[in-house]
């Protein structure tokens, strides 16, 4: 089966990886064009290294790139994260068409943020969606679904690269698996469960800290490492990352309660905060107890 391989960054290249190595007949692989003072992507540096033909279109939409495609004669479209719109024009010219990753049990969580909003709303469980896609953002017919639990402490982080990445990875293997036996179900999208969040914007990662403490906690899990929560200490932004949530009051909301070795508690509408990792404006990431320490940070001081 001639497949061709659309994607980007870590886990394009990590899908290409895994179709290379079990020996399948990639004959192309499609990615984004290259950045003006941006290291190449990591997708293309490997494809490169392995001999395989590069195309890097700025646009889907464009006959010249249809005609590209279609000497490539595929049987099947693998795309591994994909931020341009592809038309039907390409996704319809393999024999087999196209399947596509989504890091969300679609039709739940439509959108570029996927994995972020469902661990900020403190959902249980997540997981991946390979699917037809068409014309529909995260639409058309389900191939196959894997679930991932949200445990208490994970983090995006967490989720995606020790669950949906790996997962991710095999199974597109497993549903290439079931497109070459003719037994790759359609599987239509219930839309009356059809849920969609934009990004998960910088401005979406304040900490309201009116809020209760597993509401806090939520965000500020479901926003690392990326784009991170953030607050504020007399008009200079703090990001903060690693933190638990803890019983218990102490003062009014954004009230730093107490300052220890592991970090400072701050007090929300309803329970506490443990900041444990913070990022100063300017600054790299350090300890929230290093960071209290070096900035003089006092218990009564209010964040926010």
């Amino acid at each position: 089966m001639r497949i061709i391989v659309n994607g980007q960054q870590a886990f394009g290249k990590a899908v290409l990886e895994a179709l290379l190595e079990r020996g399948e007949d990639v004959v192309a692989v499609y990615c984004s064009p290259d950045k003006e003072g941006r290291p190449p992507d990591p997708l293309k540096v490997f494809a490169e290294e392995k001999g395989l033909p590069v195309y890097q279109p700025a646009s889907f939409k464009k006959p010249e790139v249809w005609d590209e495609m279609r000497t490539l004669e595929p049987d099947l479209g693998v795309m591994a994260y994909v931020t341009l719109f592809v038309p039907a024009e390409v996704r319809d010219m393999p024999t087999h068409g196209t399947i596509q990753y989504h890091p969300s049990l679609l039709p739940l969580h439509r959108g570029p943020s996927s994995i972020n909003w469902p661990i900020i709303m403190g959902e249980k469980k997540t997981g991946l969606t390979i699917f037809y896609p068409d014309d529909g953002l995260d639409e058309g017919p389900i191939l196959m679904q894997k679930e991932v639990e949200i445990g208490p402490d994970d983090t995006l982080g967490s989720i995606y690269f020790n669950h949906l990445f790996p997962l991710g990875v095999q199974a597109m293997l497993e549903s290439i698996d079931l497109v070459k036996a003719g037994t790759a179900p359609r599987i239509v999208q219930d839309e009356s469960r059809a849920t969609y969040e934009s990004w998960c914007k910088k401005s979406d990662a304040q900490i309201d800290w009116s809020k209760p403490a597993g509401e806090v906690y939520n965000l500020i899990r479901g926003t690392d490492p990326q784009p991170g929560a953030w607050t504020t200490r007399d008009g200079a932004k703090l990001d903060i990352f690693d933190c638990a949530k803890l019983d218990g009051t102490a003062g009014g909301p954004g009230e730093v309660a107490e300052i220890g070795a592991e970090g400072f508690k701050v007090a929300t509408g309803g329970g506490l905060i443990l900041v444990k990792r913070v990022r100063p404006a300017g600054e790299g990431k350090l300890g929230a107890g290093d960071y209290a320490a070096a900035s003089n940070l006092t218990v009564g001081t209010r964040l926010g």
